[in-house]
């Protein structure tokens, strides 16, 4: 049986989160503190989650084909169990149309990521699990005794005590020639001289705490609702364990406002389809709100206690 990530003891501390210097959604800048937490050194690997589906017979959200009721607008026949998966275009395309590199896969799940044919999880045991739904990380964090971190406990661990620089490790992207993350490398979404996939967690090393994969390879889930402007801090106090049930009911309900039929968490750190055309967000500060039911290719977590 593979073991559970090791966790490291992150101190308590205060630090300047968020930035007002790139996307919107990542301001304000502000002072915040953090208490002490541990968090595992590493994003959860796809042999991890076979050890926990084994044990519990855990069926994934990919894995089971939605309901009508969720999805009254669809053609019954297209409801199937399946996932998101990335397919790269044959050339320059609109960037303002995600459908062109997004393509809904039958079949994909966390056990072959890409779909029936593909690479197995099996093949690839040392990468971290992607095509996992909100609902399928916190189950794994329940399993294993452990919780999912929330989005000031990750962007506090990817700084790692350091300044306000621009990327985690400092102001350069590739500092003396040297690449630090796994992100897109070439024009998005065609041309990669990169992974262009998930790759074996640690493989860019680690930062000065500890951890790995904190920018890059997959972004991970938090527990923390998805929201902007005035009604992040209110969003932000609900994640606290002595925060009372209606403050996390109305960071549920300000999570929804835009959602079509779960609410949004926010996903952290970026990954390695992130690109500075696209999607510059391999950065501590940058955050994205993603359905609970979403499943893709570039969708992973890690745990923390």
């Amino acid at each position: 049986m593979p073991r559970l990530t090791e966790l490291i003891r992150v101190p308590g501390g205060v630090f300047n989160a968020g930035t007002n210097d790139f996307y919107p959604e990542e301001g304000p800048s502000r002072e915040v503190g953090v208490d002490k937490f541990a968090l595992e050194s590493d994003p959860v690997t796809n042999s991890q989650f076979a050890t926990f589906v084994e044990e519990t017979g855990y069926v994934t959200v990919a894995e089971q084909t939605p309901l009508f009721d969720d999805f009254p607008n669809v053609d019954p026949a297209l409801l199937k169990a399946g996932s998101l998966v990335f397919i790269p275009t044959a050339g320059p395309v609109d960037l303002r149309d995600w459908r062109q590199w997004w393509r809904f896969e039958p079949g994909a799940s966390w056990r072959v990521p890409y779909g029936p044919g593909g690479v197995s999880w099996s093949n690839i045991p040392d990468r971290p699990v992607v095509q996992v739904a909100y609902d399928d990380a916190l189950a794994y964090a329940r399993w294993a005794g452990r919780r999912l971190p929330t989005e000031l406990e990750l962007e506090y661990a990817a700084r790692a005590g350091r300044p306000g620089t621009v990327y985690a490790w400092g102001n350069e992207y590739a500092p003396g020639g040297v690449v630090r993350a796994n992100t897109w490398q070439g024009r998005f979404p065609y041309e990669n001289q990169g992974w262009g996939v998930a790759s074996p967690v640690g493989v860019f090393g680690r930062n000065p705490w500890g951890f790995a994969d904190l920018i890059g390879n997959v972004w991970e889930w938090t527990s923390t609702y998805f929201a902007t402007g005035p009604n992040r801090s209110i969003v932000e106090a609900a994640v606290s364990c002595c925060a009372p049930s209606s403050a996390r009911e109305e960071a549920r309900r300000l999570a929804t406002v835009t959602a079509e039929t779960h609410p949004r968490r926010v996903v952290k750190g970026g990954s390695h389809l992130c690109a500075p055309e696209y999607c510059h967000r391999y950065r501590p500060p940058a955050r994205q709100g993603q359905s609970e039911d979403s499943a893709t290719t570039h969708i992973g977590f890690r745990c923390a206690a």
